[in-house]
């Protein structure tokens, strides 16, 4: 595995890295393509707005630079840059001297089915529920143990994700994706300002599709709302879009809105 610390091959980080000790520190998971690192603006505006969210100080400029020289490294496969708030001793007080770390780590692409794309998935109703947390609701900081647990709860070849709700039942996302819903030719996508992760893919979606002429509505979303939805479909950085044909029992076309969408997804990714 190729791997840097601050822009240099490395193979540890230090015992006393707040991002180890806290979960104190943001990662993103970008997926590269002949050397080219896809989506990077969208990963660099979140990761930025997360890391003022979080006060800690980057820079965006000398973080690009890195992830295209990694990029260029890796070739084919996804790229993980996680930064974390630095190195301090014990406490949750961080060190007024504490540097940010930026850690970039690499591997192949994921061997996921290409059926998933071609023919849809069934969700499964992950009984693990997201807290409310506006202060860090969008952030994909690094503590994932809500995402642990759900993807721990299914172990079959019948699902290949999960959907995620609130602690109020209200529908947010994938384990580790985002959803949409199709109703009357308008895309719905859950108000993510209490909870959940606001995936590139899905900003990147959003930014197409309203300047096709296609309606998106970002609201709260309920059970009741996919049983009304006519088409269903999750999406990330990596994989693009999946149709979403099954969850429990409800049961809906790869429909011809998120087969458009599909398409935009992979001009995206290979862009």
């Amino acid at each position: 595995m190729l791997s840097w610390i601050d822009g240099q091959p490395a193979t540890a980080v230090n015992l006393h890295n707040r991002g180890l000790a806290y979960g104190d520190g943001l990662f993103e998971t970008i997926a590269v393509r002949a050397g080219r690192p896809a989506l990077l603006e969208h990963h660099l505006a979140r990761l930025v707005l997360g890391c003022q969210r979080l006060g800690i100080e980057v820079d965006a400029a000398l973080i690009r630079d890195e992830i295209l020289r990694y990029a260029s490294q890796l070739g084919d496969g996804v790229a993980k840059l996680i930064v974390t708030r630095g190195d301090s001793q014990r406490g949750y007080a961080p060190a007024a001297a504490a540097a940010p770390r930026r850690i970039l780590q690499g591997g192949p692409p994921p061997a996921y089915p290409a059926r998933h794309g071609a023919h849809g998935i069934r969700l499964f109703a992950c009984r693990t529920r997201l807290a409310e947390q506006p202060l860090l609701a969008g952030l994909k900081h690094l503590n994932r143990l809500e995402q642990v647990l759900a993807r721990a709860e299914w172990h079959d070849g019948d699902h290949a994700e999960g959907l995620m709700c609130d602690t109020q039942g209200r529908v947010i996302e994938g384990v580790y994706s985002n959803l949409f819903m199709v109703r009357d030719g308008q895309l719905l996508t859950a108000d993510l300002s209490r909870c959940g992760v606001a995936g590139v893919m899905r900003a990147a979606l959003i930014e197409q599709a309203t300047g096709a002429g296609i309606a998106v509505q970002v609201r709260d979303l309920s059970l009741a709302d996919l049983e009304q939805a006519d088409e269903v479909f999750v999406c990330n950085s990596v994989y693009g879009i999946w149709p979403v044909t099954g969850f429990a029992s409800l049961n809906w076309p790869a429909g011809p809105l998120t087969r458009k969408l599909q398409a935009v997804a992979r001009t995206l990714l290979d862009a």
